[in-house]
């Protein structure tokens, strides 16, 4: 069936389909949508989703059977489809690849040597050219964004103030590289940057870089993990998330807070996530960043 005429079969009555990778994102989704009367069908990877959505999976596919996936969402008829969770990088590559049966092979390869995003974005666009409506977790469930007003207990030093002030500074200019989405800065050193393994491993990077001949940390040496979409960042399908996994590598990092981009970062289980910051004694604070203006995730 052709995209017109597919579009021309009514979705606005159709539910939410939800395509799960790895992480808590797509499962609160799902609960959200869930708690607020909304239909939705759960299209899960396999190998990717937690074990707990992996039950409630509508379908399960592998990454790679395009096929099914569109025989799914055909099936569906969805008002909305979101990508939601993490997938490896090579994974995405060769869903592209798959696709490149069905159109110009040359071009799709262009897409996927430019990097993660433009990656993302080549999925975004296979989607929206078979006529579905492509958002993000963050238009379905706004309430997860994260507010500028959002502080927890503690409050950064001067010296985390700069260090955020460097950090932003870094992600800024980084954006062009589409190299990551977070770095670890200790005022103006910066310790680490994120690279395709993720926060969680750049944190863990971090921790054991600084564990002691025995492995113990004396102290908290102090450190500011900064968090935020990068210039252009396309927010449907790659909004940077934080939850109390995060808090608690950053404790164990010995880091000293977290800083992340107001209204362009989801926090999940922010009361539970703020919480743990407290009790940690972490500051986690929302800053707003000065490149994201009205047309960046459009």
């Amino acid at each position: 069936m052709s995209p017109d005429s597919a579009q021309g079969r009514g979705r606005n009555a159709g539910p939410v389909a939800i395509l799960a990778g790895s992480g808590q994102l797509p499962i609160q989704l799902v609960h959200h949508l869930e708690r607020t009367g909304q239909d939705c069908r759960v299209l899960a990877f396999r190998g990717f989703v937690s074990a707990e959505l992996r039950r409630r999976a509508d379908a399960k596919v592998d990454l790679l059977d395009l096929k099914s996936i569109m025989q799914r969402l055909e099936e569906w008829q969805p008002r909305a489809v979101a990508l939601v969770g993490a997938v490896r990088r090579p994974g995405f590559s060769a869903l592209l690849g798959a696709y490149s049966l069905l159109r110009n092979r040359q071009e799709v390869r262009d897409v996927i040597a430019r990097g993660d995003d433009q990656v993302l974005r080549g999925a975004v666009m296979l989607l929206e050219e078979r006529g579905y409506k492509v958002v993000g977790a963050h238009e379905l469930a706004p309430g997860l964004v994260v507010p500028v007003s959002m502080t927890g207990a503690h409050a950064p030093s001067p010296e985390d103030q700069q260090a955020v002030a460097v950090g932003l500074d870094l992600l800024g200019s980084l954006s062009a590289f589409d190299i990551g989405q977070a770095a670890i800065v200790a005022r103006e050193h910066v310790l680490a940057v994120e690279g395709p393994e993720g926060t969680d491993r750049m944190l863990g990077r971090v921790s054991a870089m600084r564990q002691s001949l025995f492995g113990f940390r004396k102290h908290k040496e102090g450190g500011v993990l900064i968090k935020a979409a990068k210039r252009g960042q396309d927010l449907r399908v790659d909004m940077p998330a934080i939850g109390p996994r995060t808090v608690r590598e950053a404790a164990r990092a010995g880091l000293s807070g977290i800083a992340v981009g107001a209204g362009s970062t989801l926090v999940l289980d922010q009361d539970k996530t703020l919480a743990l910051a407290d009790r940690l004694g972490l500051f986690l604070i929302a800053v707003e960043l000065p490149w994201m203006d009205r047309t960046d995730g459009e």
